[in-house]
């Protein structure tokens, strides 16, 4: 599948996507914390129906479908796929390391007495009952205890994206019947991948899920070869603020801050977030859309210390993440320790933790900077 047109120019690094990826990797360590009130009340997600997760998954998708567009034009779409399949195995390898040290962590914290129920509660019950079959589907992916099941919807990704692009080429947009036929089997067919039985946790269907990557990266294609992903369509960008005020009502209805009650229940149909459910989906594309329109591409502000700290964890996304799903453990488990003083520990620890996760991005963008004449002819996205 060989380009006969000139090759597209490698178009400048998006800072604002580095931002954004930096910031929501903060809000995911918060999220994870569980006791935490900034965790929970001080992150987007909690006023709307989507939150970090899909964003991560989209602008990764958005990102390296721009990598393999541009890897295709100048070399060919078997050397785009070989380098698509090697950083599929890196994560599959990030992916076993952080399953095993995280397994042993929650089983270790579980039968220290000090955590009692944490084992089950973080979904690893499984893996004491029956090691052999745990093993054998942790390396499958098909074991997904909590927090271990966003990094193999990636892997998937990743590998759907080379047989994506052959359809991109052949049939142009028509390609969007893939993650689109794919979605909807997930929903109206009930397809998914195999689950172990009772006390194992299904995580994140990829079936779902593909339709923000496959999406993101349909989108990275048309940037790169045509210089914008869509129009500005102002009527886009009116349904947009439409699906992001509904959702924030229906919200503040759940919480109670509202005279009256939507007839929106708080259920799976609305917020179900294994299967994402189209409220979920269409949320994460209209805060993907306003923020593209609304934030500018380059500006003064982005420059500054915070913002530039953002970025090094958006461009080190995968080794904060990992990072983060520790420590968000650690914070956890300092409420559980001493519950009366959660209402000072966790503005406490919250600071030093998104402190620590941006000193460790940094530390690694720094660690990077000699390389960076060398790595100029192997563009790379962090996943």
């Amino acid at each position: 599948m060989t380009q006969t047109a000139p090759s597209p120019a490698r178009p400048p690094r998006d800072t604002r996507v580095d931002i954004v990826r930096g910031w929501l990797q903060l809000t995911i360590f918060a999220s994870h914390a569980a006791g935490s009130w900034i965790g929970f009340w001080m992150i987007h997600g909690a006023w709307g129906l989507s939150d970090s997760s899909e964003q991560f998954v989209f602008l990764s998708g958005l990102m390296l479908g721009s990598v393999f567009a541009l890897k295709t034009a100048r070399q060919g779409w078997v050397a785009a796929s070989a380098d698509m399949l090697v950083r599929s195995w890196r994560l599959y390898r990030t992916n076993m390391i952080v399953f095993a040290l995280f397994g042993a962590l929650a089983i270790a914290a579980g039968q220290s007495g000090l955590f009692p129920g944490e084992t089950e509660r973080l979904g690893w019950a499984y893996a004491l009952q029956h090691p052999a079959r745990a093993v054998l589907a942790g390396l499958t992916t098909f074991y997904q205890p909590n927090y271990m099941d966003i990094l193999p919807v990636f892997m998937w990704c990743m590998l759907a994206l080379p047989l994506f692009a052959v359809l991109e080429a052949r049939i142009g947009d028509w390609a969007l019947a893939l993650p689109l036929g794919l979605y909807a089997a997930a929903h109206w067919w009930g397809l998914s991948p195999p689950v172990l039985g009772t006390g194992t946790h299904g995580g994140f269907n990829p079936f779902a899920w593909q339709i923000l990557f496959l999406v993101g990266a349909w989108l990275g294609r048309r940037s790169l070869l045509h210089g914008r992903a869509l129009p500005p369509w102002r009527w886009l960008t009116g349904l947009s603020i439409a699906i992001l005020a509904v959702a924030l009502l229906i919200r503040l209805s759940w919480f109670g801050f509202l005279p009256i009650n939507l007839p929106f229940p708080e259920n799976e149909t609305i917020v179900g977030k294994d299967v994402l459910v189209l409220p979920r989906v269409l949320h994460a594309f209209a805060l993907a859309w306003l923020v593209a329109v609304a934030v500018p591409r380059n500006a003064p502000w982005m420059h500054t210390l915070a913002m530039r700290w953002l970025a090094a964890a958006g461009r080190f996304s995968l080794q904060v993440f990992c990072l983060g799903l520790f420590l968000s453990w650690s914070v956890t488990a300092a409420f559980r320790l001493w519950p009366n003083a959660v209402w000072w520990l966790d503005p406490l620890l919250m600071l030093t933790g998104c402190a620590i996760l941006l000193r460790y991005a940094l530390w690694l963008d720094r660690a990077r900077a000699p390389a960076e004449p060398r790595a100029a002819a192997t563009a790379g996205a962090t996943t």
